[in-house]
């Protein structure tokens, strides 16, 4: 196939920022790679929030709690995710091969593997600093969707995780992807991803956490609400998105497992309302 001949652009990015001149062994090609700046920037992007919030007396951590917070914060997402990659996509495999948890350098990192992580982690937090989680939860999730973001850019330079095939003027050729010689485009399903799940989750988050009382009023109801709305956006989004794994009853396991956040954010709204009731009386 000659790339300048087709109709569609052909994804010819490198997952390296800068790469070394000699791999290491089996540990694969060095390298800084977009996928670890991409996690980078989403924490970093984090910390200013957060400091931000402090500065408009809307966080109680100051530039010390901060780097407390986020160190769980970080713990929660990485171990979350890869844990979560490893038993909900790849469970047989890790049956068999446990220290494929290990082997970072292949990839793999599960969003509801993450953010099960980052609940525990907030649950650790409020109890290592006394606090009620509710709170935490509602400052975690407004500092969040950048790093989903980030996250799915990551995904779409490295090529993966692409979109069903499609005859829209807009597809893109994987080379990675089945049907890449027979010129079949697929969608850009990483770049809906970034929009749907990142920038419009964000937007919504941001919006209830400066321009409404919810987090005085009710803590905990902004962390349920984003629990649903990422759900919902990520069910919409796998529509586009070619299942990476087998289905579960008819549904990608990205559809299967929202359906539990869901009900999460919802039990979580209702326990937060009840909790904001019983404190006015």
């Amino acid at each position: 196939m000659n790339p300048s001949l087709s109709k569609y652009w052909v994804h010819d990015l490198s997952p390296f920022l800068w790469q070394f001149p000699d791999s290491f062994g089996n540990w694969g090609p060095g390298g800084i790679r977009w996928y670890g700046i991409s996690y980078l920037a989403g924490f970093v992007f984090a910390y200013f929030l957060l400091k931000t919030y402090y500065k408009n007396k809307r966080s109680p951590y100051d530039s010390e709690q901060i780097l407390n917070f986020m160190t769980f914060l970080v713990l929660g997402v990485l171990l979350g995710g890869r844990i979560g990659y490893s038993l909900l996509y790849r469970g047989n495999e890790f049956l068999q091969d446990p220290f494929m948890l290990f082997r970072v350098w292949e990839g793999g990192m599960a969003s509801h593997g993450g953010f099960a992580g980052v609940c525990i982690a907030a649950l650790l937090y409020a109890r290592y600093s006394k606090q009620s989680p509710f709170p935490v939860g509602d400052l975690i999730v407004s500092v969040v969707p950048p790093g989903l973001f980030f996250g799915r850019i990551a995904n779409f330079i490295n090529g993966e995780l692409w979109g069903r095939t499609t005859d829209v003027s807009w597809g893109v050729l994987f080379p990675k992807a089945p049907g890449f010689a027979q010129e079949i485009a697929r969608h850009p399903s990483q770049i809906y991803a970034a929009t749907l799940e990142g920038l419009c989750t964000f937007a919504f988050v941001q919006w209830r956490f400066w321009k409404t009382d919810v987090t005085q009023r009710v803590p905990g109801r902004l962390a349920g609400e984003f629990l649903i709305a990422y759900s919902i956006a990520r069910i919409c989004n796998e529509f586009f998105r070619e299942p990476d794994a087998s289905l579960i009853m008819g549904m990608t396991r990205g559809q299967f497992y929202s359906i539990f956040l869901i009900l999460g954010g919802i039990v979580l709204v209702r326990i937060a309302e009840k909790k904001a009731q019983k404190s006015l009386r």
